[in-house]
Parts: structure tokens; sequence; C-alpha cells
């Protein structure tokens, strides 16, 4: 039985603009001189099985022997938009690329990655069409299909370790079938012999692997089953590949549907904007936000715990998605921002506290944010008659209106801090009957 550990989440700080979801390449494990396996999740947005596997690496694997490099979201924007491709294929563009392609310079740095001395194989993770079978047995089982199968593109190349394509993905679809779920689910090896004719193929990323001798496969879950269960596939096809290739690992969950939906559903916790100026728990958040503080004449700055954690300005609004699925829409309210003051002194039940902008505290009864002169407190959806600044009162939650929570428990609210008419910052109020005066705060990103 596998041991299971829980580990905790990497800070993954990703800078990124609204205009340009650009992938990103994490490096797990040390390299030393031992095996690096390069995988790639979502070159085509719309297939959730292959590009959630791959930030679970990320998220939730510990490598303990030699390394494996991972891009959970190589074309990030059109795994936003639940698109194959908003400007083509991505998967058929490493061949030949025109310089004013939109995808160019993706398509020129994962060619980077790929033609790195150091990386010894490399996956394509993807969803299929249905199930691919050596022969015809109905229409979602044939030897048309895709899905439940690994993808080789001939026999073998001239590689050192990894030149045998064809048995070691056997090796790898008999593990998977040693695993199954359900018989039916069974995996299949797909040779598809793209030097033979297969012109569509020969524009492919392990097409351009291998005529560049790196040893290359592809994943194909079915899109007959829900994410979790294509995930699970995945990862028993990328654990094998990492066996094979003598690279150890510890994985922080178990390995069945069940638990792979909760870590994928748990894996994103936060983003933070400009630099830790406001802090935004993504679980149960609710579903639109006003007066967000975006900096005037700026496009939006953020960091996030999670490599397919993006937010993306939708007409007035942004958004913040998760993968492929929206969590949040958020209206913004655009100010110049102060960087004066990055803490601000809080009385947290009876307690003297200093607290950072972009942290959370826990409040079991009440808080008072103490004054300082030159700035203002706004507490959002405080019931204030005076309309002056909010330091100096001691504030419980039945003070609050509930519909300016941030969260849908209505627990979590936002204090912000201004400098005349520029926003210093901000942190959130958690009211938690159970906190005590040393429950510990929720770190911003950055810390």
């Amino acid at each position: 039985m596998f041991l299971v550990k829980i580990f905790a989440f990497l800070a993954l700080p990703i800078f990124l603009f609204a205009s340009n979801l650009d992938f990103t390449l994490h490096k797990k494990g040390e390299d030393k001189n031992e095996s690096i396996l390069l995988v790639i999740g979502g070159i085509q947005g719309d297939e959730p099985g292959g590009f959630n596997a791959a930030s679970l690496l990320v998220t939730h694997y510990k490598i303990t022997k030699g390394s494996v490099w991972v891009v959970p979201n190589l074309n990030f924007n059109s795994i936003v938009e639940r698109s194959r491709g908003l400007f083509g294929d991505l998967n058929r563009k490493f061949a030949h690329i025109e310089k004013d392609d939109p995808e160019y310079s993706t398509i020129e740095r994962i060619k980077s990655a790929i033609l790195d001395e150091r990386v010894d194989m490399v996956l394509n993770l993807h969803d299929g069409s249905g199930f691919y079978r050596d022969s015809y047995i109905d229409e979602m089982r044939n030897p048309n299909r895709w899905g439940q199968s690994c993808i080789v593109d001939q026999e073998q190349i001239e590689h050192e370790k990894y030149g045998e394509l064809s048995k070691i993905a056997e090796d790898v679809k008999e593990h998977v079938n040693k695993n199954l779920l359900d018989s039916e689910h069974i995996f299949g090896v797909r040779n598809t012999r793209t030097s033979e004719g297969d012109e569509e193929m020969a524009k492919s990323l392990t097409y351009f692997a291998i005529q560049n001798n790196k040893p290359a496969f592809g994943i194909e879950g079915s899109k007959s089953f829900d994410t979790p269960f294509r995930t699970y596939y995945h990862l028993l096809a990328l654990e094998r590949y990492m066996q094979i290739m003598g690279i150890e690992y510890e994985r922080g969950f178990e390995m069945s549907p069940v638990a792979i939906k909760n870590a994928i559903e748990d894996s994103a916790q936060k983003v933070v904007l400009y630099d830790n100026k406001f802090l935004l728990p993504i679980k149960d958040v609710r579903n639109y936000l006003k007066f967000i503080p975006v900096k005037k004449d700026s496009d939006i700055e953020y960091t996030a715990d999670h490599p397919l954690l993006a937010i993306v300005k939708k007409d007035k609004d942004y958004r913040i998605y998760y993968g492929n699925k929206g969590v949040a829409s958020l209206s913004p309210e655009y100010l110049e921002y102060d960087d004066s003051l990055n803490t601000i002194d809080v009385n947290i039940d009876g307690s003297e506290k200093v607290v950072s902008f972009g942290s959370m505290i826990d409040v079991k009864s009440n808080f008072l944010v103490k004054s300082k002169k030159g700035y203002r407190v706004n507490i959002i959806g405080f019931l204030n008659p005076k309309k002056t600044s909010e330091a100096d009162i001691i504030v419980k939650k039945s003070n609050i209106m509930n519909s300016f929570s941030v969260d849908k428990k209505e627990r979590i609210y936002r204090v912000e801090i201004y400098k005349d008419d520029k926003f210093s910052g901000m942190f959130l109020v958690n009211f938690d009957e159970k906190a005590t005066t040393n429950s510990p705060q929720v770190a911003s990103i950055k810390e």
C-alpha cells in the first residue's frame, strides 16, 4: 500500500497580466545529473484531465530522487476559455510557425525546454475521445479513437537510455491495466507511425521531440470520464514513467478518484494583488465582489498559489479562473496606490497585534483597528452613520452587513486602509468562534 503523506503547499509566485497568460515551468527535485522528466499539460485547453494531473505534480508531489520539470498550463489562454485552441491547434505548430503567430513565443519557449540537454524524456498529457482499441468494437471503441492510450510516433529511436519507445509504452500500459477502476477502462498503446505519412502528427510536440532524439510519449485519458477519473489514469501512467526512469516521489493524497477530486478542489487557496496589498481567498469566495481596488492606469498584477489560477479582464470586470472554471467576478474601483505603509496595529479580542497587509486574522469576538495619523480605515460593510474613519472602534460581526462578506459563509470581511484617497492596503478578518489569541494568522503568499 502506498504510504500517504500530506505536504504543505509550495508557494508558487506567478506574475501574470490579464492580456498575456503565459505558461510556467516548475522544476521539482534536485538536478544532480540524474534523470529529468519533462511533463507538459494543457497544450489543448479543453482537456482538463491532462492539465489537472500536471498541476497536481506541482502542488502535491515531492520528488525525492531525480527531477521532474512540469508545465501544467502550456496553452493557458485556451484553458481559461475551455477551447482546444484560441489561435488554432497548438499541437500542430511544432514543424513550422510564422513569427507573427500569437503563439510563436510559446512554441519557441517550450521547444527550448524540450531541447534542454538535461531532459531525458518528454510526456505530453491529453484527453482523447472514446477508447482506443486495436480492432473495431463499436463507434466509441475502435482504432481511430484516442482515449485511454499511450501514444508513440514510432517503435524506437537511437537513445542510450529510453530509445525503445514501444516497449516502454507497453510497460506503462500493463501497469495502468493492473490498476483499472473498471475492466472497460483498459489502456492500449497506439503507434501513429508518424514518419510513414501522418502529416498532422508530423506537426506535433512529441514528433518534434523524437526528431531531436528526445524520447517522447503522449498520454490520453478518455473524455468519456469526468475529470477526476481522467486524472487518475494520467497519474497512474505518469508514476510508472517516473519509476522506469528511477525517479522517486511521495504523493500527498491517496490514489483514488475521490481523493483526486478533493486534491484538485482544495489546491487553489488565494491570489494577492499588487505585491501583497490585497488578499483574496479562493475557497467559498462569493460569485461577485464589488469595489476591488485596482491601480489606476495599470493592468492588474497578481500572484497566485496555484499554476492554474488566473485573472482575466472580461468587459468592465475582472474574472478569476481556476483552470477552465470561473471562480468569481471582480468589479474594479480604479485608485492611486500609496506605498508608505505595510502594517497596521490591531487589537484582536483584547490582544495587541501588528497585522501585515495581504494577510488574514482570526477573530473570536471583536477587533479594533488603531488609528494612525494621516490614514483612514474603511471596514467594508460596517454600519457607520458618521461616515468617518473606522479606526478606534470596537467592531463585532453583528456590526457588519453579511452581504459584504468575501465568502459565501459570511465570515470573512475586508478592512482597507487609505492615505487621503490613495489605497494603502488591506487585511481580512475571519470571524471564528473557535479562534484564540494565539491563533496563527494566514500568511500572505510572499511570506
